[in-house]
């Protein structure tokens, strides 16, 4: 089974969704609702994660939240797991909750927080269930407009983003969310980048970069091969001969130092395997593309001036 691609960093953005399992109810009650805000207050104590929205529906909800911490697989774990238990326990029931794993998109903060926190507090409208977002009781969009505001969600941030002034923010974010009441307004998660990252170029490519080595090459991964894309190996050989101003043929040498670079950000930015980087290099094998990579590793832990190269060079492809 394809497995969601996970990124996990300190001070990650997320836009994270759980479906009821064949889309049945999650919710059954006033109480399973605060229930499930008591394991979200519970997250928040035990792994330091911060709750800037939410909305629960019956079925499903969306929370968009920042972990400090590169801890967000620990926060669903602990959130998803406790509620589960507790309806079982509750409702005399076994099994799966939920449907499969929860989704987790990771987001460009400066670029769409701001309207993703709207999307999510307009789900009860787009759902039929109230006319107004302040008719929904389980969502956080009280908290911003309102005095009533939850211990569990932090607005400051959202509210900054429509208002400098301290007083003001409330007001200006209701006008945010009402005026987008009725138009149609083009869903922001349609622009996710291979199901799991939401953000400009310039984002998307910093985030892969954060990737362990070897995560894109695990076949379960979804949209593998979309996510592979990211980088062609000629575009990494062409920037290495342009910034060291030698040929295609100088960079692919034996024993060459360009070529210990090129295997270095072949394995960094694709998706290609050791077998395929060693007939690119003269027919390496398996082993000697790996020790070379371990090589380089070491020598630009060791080496200032290389590193500085390396990273113009990763600057260029960007």
């Amino acid at each position: 089974m394809a497995r969601p691609l996970r990124i996990e960093y300190a001070g990650a953005f997320y836009h994270v969704t759980a479906r009821g399992n064949e889309r049945r109810r999650i919710y059954y009650s006033q109480s399973d609702y605060e229930k499930f805000k008591d394991y979200l207050k519970a997250a928040q104590e035990k792994y330091g994660y911060v709750l800037h929205c939410y909305v629960l529906m019956d079925n499903h909800y969306h929370l968009i939240l920042e972990t400090p911490k590169a801890n967000l697989s620990r926060v669903m774990h602990y959130i998803n797991g406790s509620y589960t238990n507790y309806i079982n326990i509750k409702r005399k029931r076994s099994g799966h909750l939920f449907q499969g794993r929860y989704k987790a998109i990771l987001i460009d903060r400066d670029r769409y927080l701001l309207e993703l926190s709207r999307y999510v507090h307009l789900n009860p409208i787009r759902a039929a269930v109230v006319a107004k977002p302040e008719d929904y009781v389980h969502s956080s969009y009280r908290s911003f407009v309102t005095r009533g505001k939850e211990d569990i969600v932090h607005c400051d941030l959202i509210l900054e983003m429509v208002s400098k002034g301290a007083r003001g923010g409330p007001e200006r974010y209701r006008d945010f969310v009402q005026e987008a009441i009725g138009r149609g307004l083009e869903d922001p998660l349609k622009g996710v980048y291979a199901g799991a990252i939401l953000g400009r170029l310039s984002f998307i490519n910093e985030s892969l970069r954060r990737l362990g080595d070897g995560i894109l090459q695990r076949e379960e991964i979804s949209y593998r091969r979309e996510l592979q894309a990211g980088y062609e190996s000629e575009e990494i050989i062409e920037a290495i001969s342009g910034y060291f101003t030698v040929s295609r043929d100088d960079v692919l040498k034996d024993r060459a130092q360009w070529r210990n670079m090129a295997i270095y950000l072949m394995k960094k930015l694709t998706g290609m395997t050791n077998g395929q980087i060693g007939q690119l290099c003269g027919d390496l094998s398996y082993s000697a593309v790996a020790k070379a990579y371990q090589r380089f590793s070491v020598d630009l832990g060791r080496d200032k001036a290389l590193r500085k190269k390396v990273e113009t060079i990763r600057a260029k492809l960007s």
